[in-house]
């Protein structure tokens, strides 16, 4: 009997402790010091959410910047079907895929698509791309908006985020924070 009871205590303790004192521990650090990030990162335009700046979203149009291929399934960039499409180097399928979206850039021998827009990541989630690949982007998004390279490459430049420190991470552009910007919603 005296086992069971010292089991019961220690169920109880735990449980208070993992179960209520440790989750409201960290929903207090995130509320604090990271709240943006915590509460879903959005971006809002007009007072209405038009997404956020940890998930990517797909943009197809032309005068858009294109982010790195989802592998979420039917429905492109899906946070509840996040997940890398766990194709072999050596399975057909993920060479067609690579190659289909090659020709969708138009790219060739001579001027190669950068790796991270023709391949999806582990999570088909990802929200921004080097800017290499933003830069590849250029030609097309300038033609589709009449406007010349240089502003293309302009917001992009404004929009580059760098390594912390010079070395963590890195050099990137959001895609949803450059398309803003591209449409003059910023």
């Amino acid at each position: 009997m005296q086992q069971l009871k010292s089991a019961l205590i220690t169920f109880i303790v735990l449980t208070i402790i993992t179960g209520v004192i440790y989750p409201l521990i960290v929903f207090g650090f995130g509320q604090t010091f990271a709240s943006y990030e915590a509460n879903g990162s959005f971006i809002t335009v007009n007072g209405k959410v038009i997404g956020s700046a940890l998930i990517g979203q797909g943009f197809t149009d032309n005068k858009y910047l294109w982010g790195r291929a989802s592998a979420t399934g039917d429905h492109p960039y899906n946070p509840l079907a996040s997940g890398g499409s766990n194709l072999a180097s050596s399975n057909p399928e993920l060479l067609k895929a690579v190659v289909d979206r090659v020709n969708a850039l138009g790219a060739n021998v001579i001027t190669p698509a950068p790796i991270d827009l023709v391949t999806s990541s582990g999570s088909g989630l990802d929200p921004e791309i080097s800017i290499a690949a933003a830069y590849f982007q250029i030609k097309r998004i300038a033609k589709a908006r009449g406007v010349s390279e240089d502003n293309v490459e302009d917001i992009i430049n404004k929009n580059a985020k760098y390594p912390l420190l010079g070395f963590i991470g890195e050099p990137r552009v959001n895609v949803l924070e450059v398309n803003l910007a591209l449409d003059g919603i910023k």
